[in-house]
């Protein structure tokens, strides 16, 4: 893929004119088109994040999650669906994440450590039951970070509940944990 000036400085989270001094500094040279235009590819966009050089040393990982040590048939279902999902689709797992923990608490620590994985371009595929598995609120930034890594977030089931059945879904989890 290319990437103009303007869009690769978004996903890196960088300036256009921080691309421009990186570029006269040789911290990060910009290929050249015919028309002398600069522009960045895929090798670009792994130096600049730090990942690894090449994409088969990177993981796809499938996270599980339930709230409770009382939904571990629940969590054993998650599993199977996905394993079922990833075989459907031809994708090679590379690690299976399965955590108890509440949505709504972050400080999980099987989640921060995929989190890290992700920040340090250990991880290319993330793969989720639904969007509630990773986290109760903040999901887009959370599929806005996995972006600025190159890590690639598919969620399977993507209905969503309404607002109503959210808050209520929140609130018992707080009550039962």
């Amino acid at each position: 893929m290319v990437y103009k000036p303007h869009e690769f400085a978004k996903l890196i989270g960088k300036s256009v004119s921080t691309l421009r001094r990186w570029d006269n500094e040789g911290k990060l040279r910009a290929k050249r088109s015919l028309g002398n235009q600069r522009y960045y590819d895929e090798q670009d966009l792994q130096k600049a994040l730090n990942l690894p050089t090449k994409i088969e040393d990177r993981k796809t990982i499938v996270y599980c999650r339930v709230s409770s040590r009382g939904q571990l048939d629940d969590l054993k279902s998650q599993e199977k669906a996905m394993e079922t999902y990833c075989l459907n689709a031809g994708i090679s797992v590379d690690e299976w994440i399965c955590e108890i923990g509440g949505g709504l608490n972050f400080p999980r620590k099987k989640f921060l450590n995929l989190i890290k994985g992700i920040r340090l371009g250990k991880v290319n595929h993330l793969i989720v039951a639904h969007k509630d598995r990773l986290v109760r609120f903040g999901f887009e930034f959370i599929e806005e970070f996995c972006h600025w890594y190159g890590c690639k977030l598919t969620v399977v089931n993507q209905v969503s509940l309404s607002p109503q059945q959210e808050m209520v879904e929140d609130l018992l989890d707080l009550l039962q944990n």
